[in-house]
């Protein structure tokens, strides 16, 4: 250990530094934010709750399941693992004011690719305006992450339950990008053009739009939910909780040329038919892909949107999502026990 928390280069592993070394170098990189009373280095946190409310939302991340070390930088890790977290408490109409981080991973885990770990969620829980408060440490076969969010909620929670017939379905933040990047990744696929290597670079480090979540709640949001799992299937909860239909508008939606390039890009995509099967595939990706994180929420109709909550459909009468007034044919999204 080096400086109160600076690793150099040649440090070794994580083993090398011991539990106390780690600790002491991931401190060094996490600031504990604006409402922390007390922060890392006692046996709980102090964090302050203005409003007397305290949202609480928890994520896992597991290498292998939702990440590569050969796809995605440690740094890149940490963003997504905030993200994470940090999206459903903005999703909830709160705002992100503290992580706690669990942190367990092989004894040979370079203590370079730890600290670079702590810089990128440090850096995404600025982004949302939370500190990091504190977490743990274990050693494990694989690198698993926990991460803890805690917000603060100064109107009523926004609920899946809330959403009526005739609600304004909108959304705000990137849909399908996520999932194209994992599809050009998995695909081998080079990507020298700079707008579609930005969609690897969204499934690497996505950046949900979390301040929208409590802009939703003062604008009158009847339910909200951020796309974790695909679009349709996310839309799918708030419809199953709120007993109503959710039907999304195609025409609606932004499937942009980057999507359709990627899409064109892929093997299955290719030869004569390339033109043909890009843009199904792209919109495939905008209604079932997930890890955009963006936030969907349904509203009551007549609501006056800002620019960046784009209507995409409505909430009607009966049970389940339509695309178009059909039924979509396939998954709608990521299923976690197929």
């Amino acid at each position: 250990m080096r400086g109160g928390g600076e690793i150099a280069d040649d440090e070794g592993s994580v083993a090398d530094l011991g539990e106390f070394g780690v600790i002491a170098a991931l401190r060094a990189r996490m600031p504990p934010g604006p409402l922390t009373l007390v922060g890392i280095g006692d046996d709980a946190a102090v964090v302050g709750a203005p409003s007397g409310s305290v949202v609480a939302a928890v994520d896992q991340l597991i290498e292998g399941r939702h990440f590569r070390r050969d796809w995605s930088a440690a740094y890149d890790v940490g963003v997504k693992a905030a993200a994470r977290s940090l999206a459903d408490i903005a999703a909830m109409g709160a705002v992100n004011t503290a992580l706690l981080v669990a942190l367990a991973a092989p004894g040979t885990l370079p203590a370079r690719w730890a600290t670079d770990l702590a810089d990128g969620l440090a850096a995404e829980a600025a982004r949302a305006g939370a500190g990091i408060v504190g977490g743990d440490t274990a050693r494990a076969d694989l690198v698993i992450l926990s991460v803890t969010a805690l917000g603060d909620l100064a109107t009523p929670p926004v609920l899946r339950s809330g959403a009526r017939p005739g609600d304004l379905v909108a959304v705000a933040g990137e849909l399908g990008r996520s999932a194209a990047g994992l599809a050009l990744l998995q695909a081998g696929t080079a990507v020298p053009v700079a707008a579609v290597a930005a969609l690897v670079t969204a499934h690497q480090r996505p950046a949900p739009p979390y301040d929208a979540g409590p802009e939703a709640a003062l604008l009158g949001a009847t339910a909200m939910i951020d796309v974790s799992d695909g679009l349709l299937a996310d839309l799918g909860h708030v419809a199953a909780a709120s007993g109503v239909l959710v039907d999304v508008q195609s025409s609606r939606l932004a499937v942009g040329s980057a999507l359709r390039a990627a899409a064109a890009s892929l093997p299955a995509s290719s030869g004569t038919e390339a033109a043909d099967s890009a843009t199904p595939m792209a919109l495939e990706w905008v209604l079932t892909g997930g890890e955009d994180h963006a936030l969907v929420a349904t509203f009551p109709p007549g609501t006056p949107l800002p620019a960046r909550w784009r209507v995409i459909g409505e909430v009607r009468e009966g049970a389940g999502v339509t695309v178009d007034g059909a039924r979509h044919k396939g998954p709608a999204g990521w299923r976690h026990f197929p």
